[in-house]
């Protein structure tokens, strides 16, 4: 990066370097020689955007889709509620979710988007961020909290089940286009969504899926992408939920997983 490494920058860096996670992209080391160069540990198979929309990538099994998911939010959980200081990403989306050789999840450039701001007066007002993951609270007044990142992994659900894009088009011959959120929204209201909910499915699956457990995860995705924050969960409410889906229990029940117990009827789309 060419940039000027402050003493506050060198210091939140030294900090980054100290934070391991299984599911965290490891910061090696940095050297500052006129420009800062950041050092990674490798990952091998690329980022989760090539798996779903990228060509010569073998298709991604429902399994592996739930545990890619699982272990980002694991990630997740771990700088929001595990790390001094306690960092927010801003910028959750498949080009930052990296895949390695067992096909584990990690993810990256945690704290960087913080980080590039140390010093700057507009730390506060300016956006970081990807148009289609970003919640109205953050959008519309910077309003910084964990729940955008709650929110943006909501719309990453949404790409694991769909693979299609944040923003989706819908007329390719009019620029018209629509957020994934909405798209799924509008499913889940329905009294029996499943038929079309079936629809919105990877058609590189085939029917090789469960279509309770894409339910369930969309009944997820759904809750972490409610306009208002606090009915949204904590990253650590979605990894307990993801981990009962992941064990294909028939007794999952959603609403008991959330802080705010009104969710309850929200996630059983009643």
């Amino acid at each position: 990066m060419d940039m000027q490494a402050s003493k506050e920058f060198l210091a939140e860096l030294k900090v980054l370097t100290h934070v391991h996670h299984l599911n965290l992209v490891r910061l090696i080391g940095y050297c500052v020689e006129g420009s800062l160069f950041l050092v990674y540990e490798y990952i091998e198979n690329g980022n989760l955007n090539q798996h779903l929309r990228g060509s010569g990538k073998d298709t991604l099994t429902w399994s592996a889709r739930m545990q890619i998911a699982l272990d980002s939010a694991r990630g997740l959980e771990y700088i929001h509620e595990h790390t001094v200081p306690v960092y927010i990403h801003r910028d959750i989306k498949p080009a930052n979710i990296l895949i390695d050789k067992n096909f584990r999840a990690k993810v990256a450039d945690f704290g960087l988007a913080k980080l590039t701001e140390v010093g700057s007066a507009s730390v506060h007002t300016r956006l970081v961020g990807t148009f289609g993951y970003m919640p109205p609270e953050y959008a519309q007044y910077g309003e910084v909290s964990p729940k955008i990142d709650v929110y943006a992994f909501g719309v990453v659900l949404y790409e694991l089940i769909s693979a299609m894009e944040a923003v989706v088009k819908t007329n390719e011959t009019i620029t018209e286009s629509t957020g994934l959120v909405a798209l799924f929204e509008e499913v889940l209201r329905q009294p029996d969504p499943r038929e079309d909910l079936q629809r919105l499915v990877d058609p590189r699956l085939g029917d090789d899926y469960p279509i309770d457990s894409v339910r369930k995860m969309a009944r997820l995705a759904r809750a972490c992408t409610q306009e208002n924050p606090q009915l949204r969960p904590s990253m650590r409410a979605i990894v307990v939920a993801l981990m009962t889906l992941s064990s294909s229990s028939e007794d999952w029940d959603i609403g008991s997983f959330y802080e705010n117990q009104g969710l309850d009827s929200l996630m059983s789309g009643r």
